[in-house]
């Protein structure tokens, strides 16, 4: 299985998205620069966290012009896989992979710290290892992550199964006091309709090893290989 590490001017987790893959998990990995227009190699993408082109405009915005985007549109279409993290969120939203935006925190602060979740979805690649109601740890580092969408695209999102992680307390209790940035339903991450793509705020990637704080984030990435694996079973790639 092939991963690919998009790296826009302006990423800087992309390393830490690298480390994950190949030494964590031992998959192969490649960076990708954003003027690349073949990834056709590729099993998944992975949109790192940063401020692409300096977050100008809006997070996300300019990146959503890249040569490479156009290609991940493609790429998701054919039913592979692609998840964006934090900035790779919210340049899937303004490319349109996703629904929603995401806003300015509202309490118009930068918030890093550990972050609890709870796992709103299993069935999909990326939650094959966890079980619906889990309570994971990922940490959390912007300014900009209150997921927003209008009434109907939010109804739309719960009644499809598509919120796949949610901002909880300790105990797995939704409260606006665990709640880091006023996200809508306390919304962390969301899949398209398909489940191949998936973008969360969230750091899945700061979590894989015991050294950094634990290893909930290292259950996403062996679930996607395991799905990434099948995947290719069924295409009699293997």
């Amino acid at each position: 299985m092939k991963f690919g590490v998009i790296v826009f001017p302006g990423s800087n987790c992309d390393a830490d998205c690298h480390h994950a893959i190949h030494t964590v998990t031992g998959q192969e990995v490649r960076y990708v620069w954003h003027e690349e227009t073949d990834i056709d190699d590729l099993d998944c993408v992975v949109l790192p966290g940063g401020f692409s082109y300096g977050d100008y405009l809006r997070c996300g915005a300019v990146a959503r012009f890249s040569p490479v985007m156009g290609e991940i549109v493609r790429h998701a279409a054919k039913g592979k896989f692609a998840i964006g993290i934090c900035n790779g969120f919210q340049v899937l939203t303004e490319s349109g992979l996703l629904p929603g935006a995401l806003y300015r925190n509202d309490h118009l602060k930068f918030v890093c710290k550990p972050q609890h979740l709870r796992v709103e979805r299993t069935g999909i690649p990326f939650t094959h290892f966890y079980s619906r109601g889990q309570v994971v740890e990922f940490p959390i580092a912007h300014g900009e992550g209150r997921f927003y969408a209008d009434p109907d695209t939010v109804a739309q999102l719960e009644d499809n199964g598509q919120v796949v992680f949610r901002y909880c307390a300790p105990d797995g209790q939704v409260t606006p006091e665990a709640n880091p940035n006023g996200s809508l339903n306390n919304i962390a991450g969301i899949c398209n309709e398909e489940g191949n793509v998936l973008g969360l705020m969230p750091h899945p990637e700061r979590r894989c090893e015991r050294l950094l704080g634990g290893t909930d984030g290292k259950k996403l990435f062996k679930g996607l290989v395991e799905s990434m694996l099948v995947h290719a079973i069924s295409l009699g790639r293997r």
